[in-house]
C-alpha cells in the first residue's frame, strides 16, 4: 500500500473483498483528477450480485466503522452501482459493464495500489 494514502483505504477494501466481489483493482487517481484520491473496481457476475455487494458495502462501512456514502449512484440497476465516500470511490459493476467502460483502460496512467486486505485475500 502506498504510504501517504489514507490508513482507512483498507477498510473500504475489507468491505469490497467481503462480499466477493470479482477482480478488485484500486487506483491512486491523485494528480489525475480533484474528484477523488482513490477508485476502487470490482464486478459482480450478475445484476442481483452487484446490488448486493454495493448494499454489503453501505451497510458493513456504516455499522462496523461509522462511514456513511456522500452519494449513490445506480443501486437500483445492478448494472453500474457508484458509491461516493469522497477521497474514494467504489464502482461495482456488472462484469459485462465493467469491460465496455473499461474505466481501468481510462485511468490507465493511474497507479495501481495493493493493500494488505488485498495480499490476504488472495494468498494459499
Amino acid at each position: 500500500m502506498t504510504d501517504d494514502l489514507d490508513p482507512s483505504l483498507d477498510l473500504y477494501v475489507q468491505a469490497v473483498l467481503s462480499k466477493k466481489a470479482i477482480n478488485p483493482v484500486i487506483l491512486d487517481v491523485r494528480g489525475l483528477t480533484s474528484v477523488a484520491d482513490v477508485f476502487i473496481i470490482c464486478s459482480g457476475r450478475s445484476n442481483r450480485q452487484v446490488t448486493a455487494i454495493a448494499e454489503y458495502i453501505q451497510l458493513d462501512l456504516k455499522k462496523e466503522h461509522g462511514i456513511r456514502p456522500l452519494s449513490v449512484e445506480g443501486l437500483k440497476e445492478g448494472h453500474w452501482v457508484l458509491l461516493d465516500y469522497g477521497h474514494v470511490i467504489i464502482h461495482v459493476f456488472y462484469e459485462p459493464v465493467r469491460n465496455f467502460y473499461n474505466l481501468e483502460g481510462l485511468w490507465v496512467d493511474a497507479k495501481r495500489i495493493t493493500t494488505k486486505s488485498m495480499v490476504n485475500s488472495f494468498a494459499p
